[in-house]
């Protein structure tokens, strides 16, 4: 008797486990059904102001590489204006949250459950960026140029040393020369001061 009703509890316990376990991927399931749905509900939101930045972001120059405007998949899902600011959906599902990551830290532009308004801030920061690139890049240009300005002109080159002793010799050799000169113009005079004197004092010269 006792063992017929151990087996009947087990059997009890396997078949509430069964049960337990059936009742949590139900409800696990569920859930992930929630989430999907809201998620994809956020999506469809940031997707609806994308389309009416549309007409912003094809005015953007080209050359401007400093947005994304794109909707990333995740959780939450997000709409990018660029690589430090995106849009989201807050706790209600109905209302924009405009973020931007500074060094400070996430800072929130704008929260507002209006489309046409969350739609002007995003144009206004859009605007405000280019015109925040144009002017750095005006700086750029304008401390190059003064830097141009207040370059040193670079000295002349010094002639080579052969070339400067042929043309100027050193002045200790111009001394030496003069000596050399004087001594010889020294010796003629004193010979021909001899030959006149013998011519004189000779006799019968």
């Amino acid at each position: 008797m006792s063992d017929t009703g151990d087996n009947r509890g087990n059997a009890r316990n396997v078949r509430n486990l069964t049960e337990a376990i059936r009742r949590v991927r139900t409800a696990e399931a569920e859930r992930s059904d929630v989430v999907v749905e809201l998620r994809d509900a956020e999506r469809a939101r940031l997707e609806m102001l994308a389309d009416e930045l549309k007409g912003v972001f094809a005015d953007v120059p080209a050359e401007d590489e400093q947005f994304v405007f794109a909707v990333a998949p995740g959780t939450p899902p997000r709409l990018w204006i660029d690589l430090t600011s995106f849009l989201i959906m807050g706790r209600d599902r109905r209302t924009y949250r405009f973020l931007k990551d500074t060094r400070l830290g996430r800072t929130v532009i704008r929260e507002s459950a209006n489309l046409g308004d969350m739609a002007d801030t995003v144009t206004n920061y859009v605007a405000e960026r280019i015109i925040e690139r144009e002017r750095a890049i005006e700086a750029d240009w304008v401390v190059k140029r003064a830097e141009r300005r207040e370059t040193p002109r670079q000295p002349e080159p010094k002639p080579p040393a052969a070339a400067a002793a042929t043309k100027a010799p050193p002045p200790a050799e111009l001394n030496l020369g003069w000596v050399a000169a004087a001594f010889m113009l020294g010796i003629m005079l004193g010979i021909l001061g001899l030959l006149a004197y013998a011519w004189v004092t000779v006799p019968g010269g």
